[in-house]
Formats: C-alpha cells, sequence, structure tokens
C-alpha cells in the first residue's frame, strides 16, 4: 500500500519516504478471483504489462490486511505534474495545480470509491454529474477533465490489479519458500513482496545488488506496517517480489532471478 499511527499521518511514501497529504482508502481486494487469477499465472505474461506501464505506490507498502488499503497521493501527484505534460488532451492555457491536479486526484478517489467497475459510459456518466462538486476551482469543464480523470482512473486500477496479483501470488508459494521464518506468517512477509515490487518498478534501471539491498534495508521500518520482521529477515522476501517483476517484464526474459 499501514504503518504505525504517527507514519501513517505522514504518509510517507514506500520508497522516497517523502511525507505527504492523506492517502485514499480502497479495498485492494475489490478485483474478483477470476480476474486476479489471470493476472498471476507464473508470475509472468499480463502482470509484466501492468508493472511495466508503470505502477503507483500504495502506502506503507499495503501493510494492511484486507481493510482498506490506500494510494500513495503524494506519490501519484508528483507523477502526474511531471506527465501530464505529455498526454495528448494537455493544454498549456490551464495549470497543473489549479486545473489538472483536482482532475487526476478525483480518477483516483473515484477509483477507489467504486472499486471494482469498469471504465464505460455509465461510469462516466456518474463522474461527470459529481464533477462539479469535485472540481474546486479548476476551470476544466467536465469534456476537458475527463480524459485527465480516466487517465488517473486507469493507473489506479492498474496498481490495485498489480499488488493483488503480487499477493496471490506470493501466497500460493510463501509455504514453500526457504526463508520463511518458522514463527512468521504471511502477512508479516506481505509488506516486503509489495515493497519489491514496487521498488523494481521504482528502480528498474538498476541491478540488485549490496548497495540497493543496504538503500531498501534504510527505509524498511517505514513500510512494514504490523509486520514483526526485521530487514534481516524481509529482505529475502523483498528479493525475491524484485525479480519475480524482473522476469515478468517484456525483455527481461535472460534475467538469471537470483
Amino acid at each position: 500500500m499501514s504503518n504505525s499511527n504517527d507514519k501513517r499521518d505522514l504518509n510517507r511514501d514506500p520508497i522516497t519516504g517523502t511525507p505527504g497529504a492523506h492517502p485514499v482508502g480502497v479495498g485492494v481486494g475489490g478485483v474478483s478471483g477470476a480476474v486476479a487469477g489471470a493476472f498471476v499465472g507464473a508470475f509472468g505474461g499480463p502482470i509484466g504489462m501492468l508493472v511495466g506501464s508503470g505502477i503507483g505506490a500504495i502506502a506503507g507498502a499495503a501493510a494492511g490486511k484486507g481493510v482498506a488499503e490506500r494510494i500513495d497521493p503524494t506519490g501519484e501527484a508528483q507523477y502526474w505534474q511531471e506527465e501530464h505534460v505529455r498526454r495528448p488532451y494537455y493544454n498549456p492555457e490551464y495549470n497543473y495545480d489549479t486545473d489538472y491536479a483536482p482532475a487526476y486526484s478525483y480518477g483516483a478517489e473515484a477509483r477507489s470509491r467504486l472499486g471494482n467497475r469498469p471504465w464505460d459510459e455509465q461510469t462516466a456518466a456518474e463522474l461527470e454529474r459529481d464533477w462539479a462538486g469535485a472540481r474546486g476551482q479548476s476551470k476544466l469543464d467536465w469534456e476537458a477533465a475527463r480524459p485527465a480523470v480516466q487517465d488517473s482512473w486507469t493507473r489506479a486500477d492498474r496498481t490495485y490489479r498489480t499488488y493483488d496479483a503480487s499477493d496471490r501470488y506470493h501466497q500460493s508459494q510463501f509455504e514453500q519458500t526457504s526463508y520463511r521464518a518458522a514463527d512468521a506468517e504471511f502477512s508479516d512477509y506481505r509488506p516486503a513482496y509489495r515493497y519489491g515490487t514496487h521498488a523494481r518498478q521504482q528502480y528498474g534501471d538498476r541491478d540488485w545488488d549490496d548497495k540497493l539491498e543496504a538503500e531498501l534495508g534504510q527505509r524498511w521500518d517505514t513500510v512494514k506496517g504490523e509486520s514483526r520482521l526485521g530487514w534481516d529477515k524481509a529482505k529475502a522476501a523483498t528479493k525475491d517480489a524484485w525479480h519475480s517483476v524482473e522476469r515478468a517484464l517484456p525483455g527481461d526474459a535472460d534475467k538469471d532471478g537470483r
């Protein structure tokens, strides 16, 4: 995605540690079993396309246990602030902070609130109806706001589906892992798997090495949530998830995954 209460209030990004606004709650488990199963497979194929297209962070590495799990709004705002100028609907007459940002926030919030629904004309009509109350000072009418809202919705949807697929895959393999501590449960390792999944997407230009392992270890306490694991035990699961994603990504079939 969570963290202890004091860390949750800061809503630190799982990778950068940057504090931000309060996150948007969502049940990641809203993806149906059949759909999620199609993305798990051998943790390859479609999930590689999902991660390769870019996923957002879930606050605290989404350490929750089936309760409301949270997209990191700080990271999403930073992403769209850089990305929006490259979108085909971008109009330089509008400002990001006052005009586009409310649309991106609205799309992510709507995906969280409405859950496992497709983006279709019915969904768009509902969001159009409520845009006037959500737009704040944005000068975008619905026609101009809709593509940004849909962009944000789609990215949020991809994020939830990716983490849900990761959970299902690693849980299915958990009993056979060599690094599992005898007194630990899957819920202890889930933040590590999600941390590795997000880290591989964020740092795709790097290899897993001692330096990267040390960097991730320095942030483990801010993302571990309710996990009882120290980094000495969590790092193996984080590395496992990193390489699982690496093998699934298009063009990375030659990685050794060790």
